[in-house]
């Protein structure tokens, strides 16, 4: 009986007529009980993950998992359980999962799939202390399904499986030198980079999963002193960018100009978004990228070698900006958009304080006031890691 009315629910989901199925030769029902089962979500991990220490000095994940509603009604998610060689790391429910689900194209989150489109569940696991790496990952999705009759609207899908990514992390230098960094829009939650999908020759790409955007206070934690629409009363602008490894440029922009502080610039071409910039090579299939520097600052051209230390231009705010900042990123392309974003760790860093988070650093960024800060004391020494959102960083001593 079970199987009969699970045959039926399915067909009102997919909206075919009973009349359209075609006889089918006979097969054993045992056999085509065990290997056919209808799955109007189609789950999968358009990009294994791959683990990285974080300034927390835990391991975490960060992925996404591509869900398309292959049905003729609203899907509503409830529940997903992340499951990590058997068993369970993560548990989101509905208001979570709402945060962060992503139809296709669009940059805000919704709470369900409408019928026959895709969207993707941006993903965080943060693993316990002691917790071991899984090797494999898995997805049970509790649906509910507006389009199945009652009492048969909620199910439970199991999906998307994927091997975890253990190729190592790169290790690399500090972009920059000094104290008073704020590492704004950095992993593992922040929508501007980590959710930026982009339709690219074909598929989709998320070059920026790992990004951030490094930005300066001053003395009195503010991030610009002055005029806002004037580039020097930012902290940051004009301090010099540095190679993060020995390495090679593939890529060069320059000439450039400069944009007015506090509004993002219109209509900028897709191949100008990340204004003057430079792509490394640092080998084995990885790159790194910088952007936004200033017009004529940048000292290397594509071909040359550069020596981690190295200063290769100076911060500005030009492309598609609306402060002076420093845009870095690693992925595993020499394209700063058709690429898939990589985690990597920095060597050594001291975190000098915590930032009260997005909103208060917005505020902040666009009023001038005094970013709130929570001054850690002494300073968080920190080895081989990933530099985690809105952390106050020193880079040498």
């Amino acid at each position: 009986m079970r199987s009969l009315s699970r045959y039926a629910f399915f067909l009102l989901i997919l909206a075919i007529p009973v009349a359209a199925i075609p006889v089918a030769p006979a097969v054993s029902a045992s056999s085509a009980a065990a290997s056919e089962e209808l799955t109007p979500l189609l789950l999968s991990v358009p990009d294994a993950p791959m683990p990285f220490n974080g300034s927390d000095g835990l391991t975490h994940l960060v992925y996404e998992l591509a869900m398309t509603n292959f049905s003729s009604g609203e899907m509503f998610p409830e529940r997903v359980e992340v499951l990590g060689d058997g068993k369970v790391l993560q548990t989101l429910e509905a208001t979570a999962i709402a945060g962060r689900l992503q139809p296709a194209g669009q940059r805000e989150s919704a709470a369900s799939l409408a019928k026959s489109t895709s969207a993707r569940l941006f993903l965080h696991i943060v693993l316990e202390p002691g917790t071991a790496i899984p090797a494999q990952l898995m997805h049970r999705v509790t649906i509910r399904a507006s389009a199945a009759p009652p009492g048969h609207q909620e199910f439970t899908e199991t999906g998307g499986p994927a091997s975890v990514d253990r190729q190592a992390v790169v290790v690399i230098g500090p972009p920059l030198q000094g104290s008073g960094y704020v590492s704004a829009d950095s992993c593992c939650d922040a929508p501007r980079h980590t959710r930026a999908a982009l339709p690219i020759d074909g598929r989709i790409w998320i070059a920026q999963r790992m990004a951030v955007d490094w930005e300066q206070v001053n003395a009195q934690n503010s991030l610009y002193s002055g005029p806002q629409e004037k580039l020097e009363s930012y902290t940051i602008f004009g301090k010099p960018v540095l190679a993060v490894a020995d390495a090679q440029v593939v890529q060069v922009t320059d000439g450039l100009p400069e944009q007015t502080p506090g509004k993002y610039p219109a209509n900028i071409p897709l191949d100008q978004a990340d204004g003057n910039s430079v792509i490394l090579d640092l080998g084995q299939g990885r790159y790194c990228m910088y952007a936004h520097m200033q017009p004529g600052s940048i000292r290397v051209r594509k071909g040359d070698h550069v020596s981690r230390g190295q200063i290769v231009g100076l911060v500005g705010n030009t492309g598609n900006s609306i402060v002076p900042h420093l845009h870095f990123q690693v992925m595993d392309r020499p394209s700063s958009l058709a690429a898939n974003g990589l985690p990597y760790e920095i060597d050594a860093f001291q975190i000098t304080g915590l930032a009260s988070g997005t909103a208060a650093f917005d505020e902040a960024e666009s009023k001038g006031t005094p970013l709130a800060m929570m001054r850690v004391s002494p300073p968080g020494e920190v080895k081989n890691a990933l530099p985690l959102d809105q952390l106050m960083i020193t880079f040498g001593k």
